[in-house]
């Protein structure tokens, strides 16, 4: 059994998290691929490069592992959808100018993996964690009522990834050979796509000439790092303070859209992030208390 390392936690859940922040500049590289499109090469260039370095990085007896227990396999299979169905709706969201909803979601994630963490795994939040989910709550709230309708993006963006940490987290599976199996399961998916749609971008011969070709095939190792090191970072944190790193993120994802996208962002809009905001920094301070106190 691996033994947990707080301090390790933090480094991969934060390199995690600013690498996805930063998305949104790459999915912008790559805004006339359809999202669908872009998705199945995500699947496709993923997983052999996850081959390729789970040559490199070895991991003995994993195969023998899963091959033993096909319900690791089953586990495997419901994450990869997960993560496939949380990749598709982010990559639409962003090149269609809804990048707001997309951060509102990862803004809700960590409250996903905080009712998850107490439900299921028996978690425990300390006073000043109860106040900073607290002031999370009413941010996200705020943003709730004022969207005026169900907000479909933001939803699905917080459940997918929300119930994809969790299973990843219960699977006791290495985070590479893991997140291989997953997009190995999902090859023959994105495979049967490329041939029932020969009209692809990418189907054509010369779109690999293309500056797009190679953002396509970049889609692997851009993938790759930031799970794997959520799916470590996963087997050292409590899932309640992994959750709360998630803020990272959308908060990244929000200045972009404002500074770089020029999506309005309305002062009601402001406010509920400052709430948002304010519990962050209350999680983060009594984490690091925590933290000082082990150490």
């Amino acid at each position: 059994m691996q033994v947990a390392n707080p301090r390790r936690g933090y480094i991969l859940g934060l390199s995690a998290y600013i690498i996805w922040g930063l998305f949104p500049l790459y999915f912008k590289a790559i805004a006339n691929v359809p999202a669908v499109e872009i998705i199945v090469h995500r699947v496709l260039w993923s997983a052999l490069f996850g081959a390729l370095l789970l040559m490199v990085w070895k991991h003995p007896g994993w195969w023998r592992e899963l091959r033993d227990n096909p319900k690791r396999l089953a586990i495997l299979a419901l994450s990869g959808t997960l993560i496939a169905a949380n990749w598709l709706t982010y990559v639409w969201s962003v090149n269609n100018g809804r990048m707001l909803e997309a951060s509102l979601g990862y803004y809700i994630n960590p409250l996903v993996n905080v009712l998850l963490g107490m439900l299921i795994l028996g978690e425990r939040l300390r006073r000043m964690q109860w106040l900073a989910v607290g002031l999370a709550a009413v941010g996200v709230a705020q943003q709730v009522w004022q969207v005026g309708s169900l907000p479909w993006v933001s939803l699905v963006l917080a459940l997918t990834f929300g119930f994809y940490g969790l299973i990843r987290k219960q699977a006791p599976v290495k985070a590479l050979p893991g997140l291989v199996v997953e997009t190995w399961m999902l090859v023959p998916i994105a495979v049967a796509w490329l041939l029932f749609n020969p009209g692809a971008s990418s189907a054509q011969a010369q779109f690999w000439s293309t500056s797009e070709a190679w953002w396509l095939v970049a889609a692997g190792p851009v993938t790759l790092v930031p799970l794997v090191c959520f799916n470590a970072a996963a087997r050292h944190l409590p899932y309640t303070t992994l959750g709360f790193l998630q803020y990272i993120a959308p908060t990244l994802v929000l200045l972009q859209a404002v500074l770089l996208f020029n999506e309005h962002l309305s002062s009601s809009t402001l406010v509920a992030f400052m709430f948002i905001w304010a519990g962050l920094a209350i999680y983060s301070v009594d984490a690091w208390i925590s933290l000082r106190r082990r150490s």
